[in-house]
């Protein structure tokens, strides 16, 4: 086993580097969803979602802190994760992009606390938002999972720059 340094990659950090290495990892895709303080509804696509504990049962998903959408976040009590399907990659991208209402024509149920759980999902999680941690150019939201359900199915993840969907494995 060698001591020296290893002298793969780039000698410098390289940003646009380290960019596609992360994109080497699958991750998987939801769509998180909130009110407005209008009433109207507000949902975004993101891979940054994870579990972090069973008792008591807590997930994490992180936000740019450029985003518009930033302080409804960290100011609403709650929020829904939504897992996307492996179908479901139109509406990954619909909820990604810049557009007025990213609800029309998407069929939704609504949770307990009255936010968007959206149709044809492989799992949701409400949750109460319990914090935020900022680190780098994003923010950490940690929440406290209320309710959940699964319909398991095919996965949509992200990986190499695009939206996949996984298959059943055979056994």
């Amino acid at each position: 086993m060698s001591t020296q340094p290893s002298s793969a990659g780039p000698p410098e950090f390289d940003a646009r580097h380290f960019r596609n290495a992360l994109s080497q990892f699958a991750t998987g895709v939801t769509i998180i969803t909130t009110r407005l303080p209008d009433g109207s509804f507000l949902g975004l696509t993101a891979s940054s979602f994870n579990s972090v504990s069973l008792d008591p049962p807590l997930v994490l998903w992180s936000l740019s802190q450029n985003a518009s959408s930033l302080p409804v976040f960290t100011g609403n009590s709650h929020y829904v994760i939504n897992v996307l399907s492996g179908n479901q990659a139109m509406l990954a991208e619909r909820f990604a992009m810049r557009i007025p209402d990213r609800f029309e024509g998407v069929e939704f149920d609504l949770s307990h606390t009255g936010l968007p759980i959206l149709k044809g999902v492989a799992a949701w999680f409400e949750c109460h938002n319990r914090s935020r941690y900022p680190e780098g150019d994003h923010v950490i939201f940690v929440g406290e999972v209320e309710r959940c359900d699964a319909a398991p199915q095919s996965a949509l993840v992200f990986h190499n720059g695009k939206f996949v969907a996984t298959a059943p494995r055979k056994e």
